[in-house]
């Protein structure tokens, strides 16, 4: 019996296979691995089949399990150092959702995650922000520091003038207590998540 490829090695369509199912997989080919953890139930004809229907499951708990790791980085160090896992992390959380997030990431005195929190929920195309409400939950947290994030489902990462004017409110509220805004992402479908803070917009 020869001995099985490391996992490492092996090309995605044979892990989505392993872990899926031949059945479940084949309805992936030709999706990037981005779009395959976007899937949920109702947004695939996966979920026509009880097989189908049980890969979804799997997607999600391998989703959450990702997620769940990556906090567990940002909990140990500083998230900044590695804005890569920041990304990955908020695209894992906010990406799928048909729906606008507006969310906080609460950050120590040496920008480790304290905890993140998906704050307000929106529609297709808005969510209402209340910086008072932001202002509280960093206090109660004793956030010295917070990073922004909210999605667009329609797919375009680009800042709107809404989103720009409510940055700088909230950023001028938390002022007045000592607490830093690190960021803002805008997290949008398959793209990677746009910074304000490479943007120069805070």
């Amino acid at each position: 019996m020869s001995p099985l490829p490391p996992i490492r090695a092996m090309p995605t369509p044979a892990l989505l296979t392993l872990l899926l199912g031949e059945e479940a997989s084949s309805h992936l080919a030709g999706r990037s691995l981005i779009e395959v953890f976007a899937l949920h139930a109702g947004r695939t004809d996966l979920n026509e089949s009880k097989a189908g229907y049980g890969a979804l499951r799997v997607l999600e708990a391998s989703k959450e399990l990702m997620a769940r790791a990556l906090t567990e980085t940002m909990h140990a160090g500083d998230c900044l150092a590695d804005p890569a896992t920041v990304r990955d992390y908020l695209r894992l959380r906010l990406a799928s959702l048909d729906h606008e997030v507006f969310m906080v990431l609460l950050l120590d005195a040496q920008n480790r995650l304290i905890d993140g929190i998906e704050l307000f929920r929106g529609t297709l195309t808005q969510t209402s922000v209340y910086p008072r409400e932001i202002v509280k939950l960093a206090l109660t947290a004793n956030a010295a520091a917070v990073v922004f994030a909210h999605n667009h489902p329609s797919g375009v990462a680009e800042p709107s003038t809404a989103d720009e004017a409510l940055t700088r409110s909230i950023k001028s509220a938390l002022a007045l207590v000592d607490v830093r805004v690190l960021d803002h992402f805008i997290v949008a479908g398959t793209v990677t998540p746009l910074s304000f803070a490479e943007r120069g917009l805070l």
